[in-house]
């Protein structure tokens, strides 16, 4: 696993299994700019390079920070993109030394020269590493420069855009332009000098728009895409589950066994699907659930679980890779989704993972935040509820675990929607086309909107919770 040489301040380049970094600029080289590769949590950035890959398109990847997973994903090694880690400087005589390196060149001296303005104004980490990227840039033939996530890496690539005079894009997702953290004004300037921008979902599309009616000419929705492949349609659709105390009835599957899958943070609501496993079980229903992940609310969601008496019955598997989470998909009856938008205005954008189970041909139960119901439409390709309505999430899931023939409908139609919307290799033609003209018709269409389907009356809504209290360190720690 490749790590970077902070101690030296040097530039690391680790060869893909190519072995090679571009040199000729005649060959368009994309420069992949990531705060942090590779990142357990991030398996949407190695799908989409292994689909321009699978294109043709020839990826260099430059790391703003040293990897701090202990596990990985076995798709990382079909990545054939060089990684080159770009240090950050420790002290002024390595910053003055890479200013002397990149000056040795009339056009990134000129660059620097001319961006001095921005470059003082930036945080210093960021203009080190911009200059720092910029002349790696240079070095690898790169031609165009792509972020993930409108914050640090997108302030480093135009920063090092500017200075190389290489135009740059990137893609906004969720916690990077909904945190209340995200300054406005430095959002929409970066909207309006790239190259050409992409949005993974047609409610931040709109969003964006209407904040910055005037920066986004060329925002493009092109959405996450799956390699479909790896995802094959196994719908499950077993007899009811045995209620409590009961002798198992002819047809009945035992258990429903539940699928939660995200990082322990608050935005990912998995304190509600703790509570609707008491709820369903007070009911007389037989359940159980797994929630695969971690993270800093792990023991605060123990602790629910053990003071709830479900020790047996709900258990925390902790972080799991794609094949791992793959396997659970396919032993599950139905994946739970329970999101809700975080204290801080963080909330998820569109989980890969949720495009993954509706793949996969699982029934899935999801609470309608951003561009969740985008996909999930109650009665058409799952259950959608509001968001923190743990009674409306209870008699949802209660439907979802029971014996319908219909619902197999509805799993032929989630497949048949992630199939025509999110197949990854539509996603890196449509990637392809813009940066050869920002001005392409590669934008998806947009899907329509489900609505919530709630239980609980207006008046009356169900009082839930939050596991981490207002006045504790904020649990939402998310890759921007």
């Amino acid at each position: 696993m490749p790590v970077e040489n902070t101690d030296e301040g040097r530039l690391e380049t680790v060869p893909g299994p190519t072995g090679a970094v571009a040199r000729s600029a005649r060959v368009p080289v994309i420069g992949y700019v990531l705060k942090m590769y590779p990142r357990f949590s991030e398996t949407f950035v190695v799908s989409e390079i292994l689909a321009r890959e699978a294109a043709g398109e020839q990826i260099v990847i430059f790391s703003l920070r040293p990897t701090t997973d202990a596990r990985f994903h076995p798709e990382l090694a079909r990545v054939k993109a060089p990684v080159i880690h770009v240090p950050r400087h420790s002290s002024p005589t390595r910053l003055w030394t890479e200013l002397g390196l990149a000056a040795e060149f009339p056009t990134l001296l000129a660059g620097m020269q001319r961006c001095l303005p921005d470059l003082l104004e930036a945080a210093h980490d960021d203009a080190a590493q911009a200059i720092t990227l910029a002349r790696a840039a240079r070095d690898a033939g790169v031609t165009h420069l792509h972020a993930h996530f409108a914050s640090i890496a997108t302030t480093v690539a135009r920063l090092a855009g500017r200075i190389s005079g290489l135009p740059y894009s990137f893609t906004a997702h969720a916690k990077d332009i909904f945190h209340e953290d995200v300054d406005e004004n430095e959002l929409e300037a970066k909207l309006a000098d790239a190259h050409h921008v992409v949005t993974i979902s047609g409610y931040n599309l709109e969003d964006l728009r209407t904040r910055f009616p005037a920066a986004t000419t060329r925002l493009h929705l092109v959405r996450n895409g799956l390699e479909l492949s790896r995802f094959p349609f196994a719908p499950r659709l077993d007899g009811a589950p045995a209620s409590i105390g009961a002798p198992p009835a002819a047809g009945s599957q035992g258990p429903a066994r539940l699928l939660g899958v995200g990082r322990l943070v608050e935005k990912k609501g998995f304190h509600l699907l703790i509570a609707a496993v008491a709820r369903l079980r007070e009911s007389g229903l037989d359940v159980q659930a797994d929630i695969a992940g971690d993270g800093p609310l792990r023991d605060q969601l123990q602790r629910q679980i053990d003071d709830a008496g479900l020790s047996s019955r709900v258990r925390l598997l902790g972080p799991c890779t794609q094949q791992e989470v793959g396997e659970l998909l396919g032993s599950h009856d139905v994946f739970v989704a329970p999101f809700v938008v975080g204290a801080d205005g963080n909330a998820d954008g569109l989980p890969t993972v949720l495009l993954e189970a509706m793949a996969r041909g699982i029934r899935c139960v999801a609470a309608e935040v951003t561009a969740v119901g985008e996909v999930v439409r109650t009665g058409q390709t799952g259950w959608l509820v509001p968001s923190g309505d743990v009674e409306a999430l209870t008699a949802a899931v209660t439907e979802a675990v029971s014996d319908d023939p219909d619902h197999l409908h509805m799993l032929d139609a989630a497949r048949t929607m992630i199939e025509r919307s999110f197949d990854s290799a539509g996603q890196a033609g449509r990637l392809h086309a813009l940066v050869a003209d920002p001005e392409s018709p590669a934008s998806q269409d947009l899907l329509p909107a489900g609505q919530a389907r709630s239980v609980a009356p207006p008046h009356e809504p169900a009082p839930i919770q939050p596991v981490a209290a207002q006045n504790q360190p904020t649990a939402v720690q998310e890759s921007v």
